[in-house]
């Protein structure tokens, strides 16, 4: 077996590139530039277009256009990036634009710590778009998961024809370990599907047994009209409001209906458990971590490790808690994603442990934390 040392960063980007992006566009920022280096050494000598804007809102615009001319297109930032990026993610979710958009998370509010990581913006990444539409959020736990789930957002980006997030963290992100060169294979490609009469394509009509319109690049032979407002199946703006909340409704079911084909976690049952403990991040390690320094006469809790965020993966948060007493969230913000748990397990006892002060949560606070409960 052959292994490389290697950081969440650089094994991100060359999973974007295995996916067949060739199109990167983002501007400085810690703890994310570094996946620019590396996609600067693999893009353009492969033929593709790495380059950095002249702030964030042109470098997510200038993916916008790749991607509309038929381009795989990733961009990268933090959490002051993902700020300025939250009109032209409206505008992909509007336009049904495929992008891949990577935050590696830091300590915020605002600038923050650039050096410390945390998960603080696990709801703006869901919510910080005009309309409240759904899009995909995947957090990756380990450098192998940087690769995996990057190749995931990809194909996913393709098939929903929307903004996937790669939820980071500034210690995966710059944190060398090492990696299995099996661990680095890539996984069968998705790719946007052509209408199949060119000659009577509309950009956004659904064809039967579909969610999501066909795809001819803009440039190309035929046109295609885009724009941010609400529009018909022509592309041009309308204002019939029977036509606008079909469309509203094709948006939020196309991801939401779906929420099976997206999921992916990492479940660790205990014999008897009666506790779930829930993680994600960087942070669910450390829980995994706590379950074997747990204090021998301490029954052992079983782990959910959700590595999709949203659309919140319900049906096996419910199944893994069904037979539990307790659930027990653990993560580094104040307490994000502990807010979706008790939404969906209304009838649970809910416990949660978390700090967002640029440190991480460690196996002996977890384990602690069990062993007096």
């Amino acid at each position: 077996m052959n292994y490389y040392l290697m950081d969440g960063n650089e094994a991100l980007a060359r999973g974007a590139f295995a996916a067949g992006c060739r199109f990167f566009a983002g501007y400085p920022i810690t703890p994310a530039s570094t996946i620019f280096d590396t996609l600067f050494q693999l893009i353009p000598p492969a033929g593709g277009i790495c380059m950095q804007g002249e702030d964030e809102i042109a470098s997510i615009g200038y993916c916008l256009g790749a991607s509309m001319a038929g381009m795989k297109a990733m961009t990268a930032t933090s959490g002051p990036g993902i700020s300025l990026y939250s009109e032209q993610i409206s505008f992909a979710i509007a336009s049904e634009i495929p992008i891949v958009i990577v935050d590696v998370q830091r300590l915020g509010p605002s600038t923050g710590s650039a050096t410390r990581g945390a998960d603080g913006d696990i709801q703006f990444l869901r919510w910080g778009n005009s309309g409240g539409l759904p899009v995909i959020v995947l957090a990756p736990v380990d450098v192998r998961d940087c690769f995996v789930l990057t190749m995931h957002a990809f194909n996913l980006a393709e098939r929903f024809r929307c903004p996937v997030f790669i939820a980071s963290n500034k210690e995966i992100a710059l944190t060398r370990e090492s990696i299995d060169e099996k661990d680095l294979s890539p996984i069968p490609i998705e790719t946007r599907s052509a209408p199949s009469d060119a000659d009577r394509f509309l950009p956004f009509h659904i064809p039967e047994g579909r969610m999501t319109p066909g795809f001819f690049p803009i440039g190309g032979e035929v046109i295609v009209r885009q724009t941010s407002s609400t529009h018909g199946q022509d592309g041009y703006i309308t204002t019939n409001p029977e036509e606008i909340q079909k469309n509203q409704i094709r948006l939020l079911n196309k991801i939401e209906s779906f929420v099976d084909d997206v999921t992916v976690y990492d479940f660790f049952p205990s014999e008897d458990a009666d506790t779930l403990m829930i993680s994600y991040g960087v942070t669910a390690r450390a829980a995994l971590s706590a379950v074997s320094q747990l204090s021998p006469s301490i029954k052992k809790p079983s782990l959910l490790i959700l590595k999709t965020l949203w659309p919140v993966p319900e049906k096996i948060i419910r199944e893994k808690a069904r037979q539990m007493e307790t659930i027990f969230v653990v993560e580094m913000n104040m307490g994000q994603y502990r807010r979706e748990i008790e939404r969906i397990l209304p009838g649970k006892r809910v416990r949660w442990l978390g700090r967002m002060d640029g440190n991480l949560i460690s196996p002996r606070t977890i384990a602690e934390v069990l062993n007096h409960e």
